[in-house]
């Protein structure tokens, strides 16, 4: 199924909460992230007619001109942090004792586990080429409760047919496989268009999947889709149709439907009002939990919780 009128929310949410093959289109919406200092973001995930695609909880694709990133050490628990630069260079510093410099095409990916804090910065105050994504992925209860660690792979492999490549950032399409670690049946990659491709990519029947177009138009299973919006195909899929006239790039997400319910607040993600609620308090308490993140001074004070309780969120109204 196809959608071409303007649906509400809670038609979408009805639609969704249904398993099998279906494709909708989702808004972005702006968000500034990291204090005055910051940059604005396009938040595709989460929605409250999609929370999730997959483990996927939460997108972000960032392209502010003339705006260094500048974002202060901060807390996770209970996820993994996926940074996927398309242009520029970002200074990745976490409370594991991880220093790196995150350049396009690498794909750097933290876990958190029981608790973590990190910082991003950009290389250099006057490098304001800045554009990527980054993603974060559920950790089921046994990896949420485990160490924090942290991961870079600079070489990636590519899936290959005429008229495209797909350089594989998590999971597998067919035996192309990622040497990522992750903790539930995920995919991700970002596919590269020639001009005139016509392909049909293999996915997993059982996988839900997602697709952001980052550069150029795209017909994706039979809806034409440019850079914006985010593209939701349904599970019950073998292949997923994906045509280009002139060159273009996407990114593509899946894994099977999640099966527990969560609580994501700010950047935790739990299983309980009361998790979430222990983790604030240790982060603004700054006890050894989270740890410290060299280098830095500051660091971003948690907001202050709603005045009712923390619940889980859900696709059925």
């Amino acid at each position: 199924m196809t959608r071409f009128d303007t649906p509400t929310e809670e038609s979408l949410v009805r639609e969704l909460a249904t398993p099998g093959p279906a494709t909708l289109l989702l808004e972005a919406r702006e968000v500034p992230l990291g204090g005055i200092r910051g940059i604005t973001v396009h938040r595709s995930l989460p929605q409250r007619a999609l929370p999730m695609v997959g483990a996927w909880c939460f997108l972000d694709y960032f392209d502010e001109e003339g705006t260094p990133m500048r974002v202060l050490p901060h807390p996770h628990i209970g996820l993994q942090t996926v940074t996927w630069p398309l242009q520029g260079r970002i200074r990745h510093r976490d409370a594991v004792g991880s220093d790196v410099v995150i350049e396009p095409g690498q794909l750097n990916i933290m876990t958190s586990g029981y608790a973590i804090a990190h910082s991003e910065f950009s290389v250099h105050e006057d490098d304001t080429s800045l554009r990527g994504i980054q993603l974060w992925v559920v950790l089921p209860q046994d990896a949420a409760e485990g160490e924090p660690f942290f991961e870079q792979h600079a070489d990636l492999p590519v899936w290959t047919t005429e008229g495209a490549r797909a350089r594989v950032v998590v999971g597998a399409i067919e035996d192309v496989t990622s040497p990522a670690r992750v903790f539930s049946p995920l995919v991700g990659a970002e596919i590269e268009l020639d001009a005139g491709a016509d392909v049909r990519l293999p996915v997993q029947r059982s996988f839900e999947h997602a697709v952001l177009v980052l550069d150029g138009a795209v017909e994706v299973a039979g809806v034409h889709v440019e850079p914006g919006p985010l593209l939701y195909v349904g599970d019950g899929c073998d292949t997923i149709a994906i045509a280009s006239e002139a060159p273009a790039r996407l990114l593509l997400i899946g894994g099977e439907p999640f099966g527990e319910e969560l609580i994501m607040w700010w950047n935790f993600v739990g299983r309980s009002h009361e998790e979430i609620v222990h983790a604030r308090d240790d982060w603004e308490a700054e006890r050894t939990r989270f740890g410290p993140v060299a280098g830095h001074a500051e660091r971003i004070p948690a907001p202050p919780l709603p005045n009712v309780r923390l619940t889980p969120r859900r696709r059925r109204p």
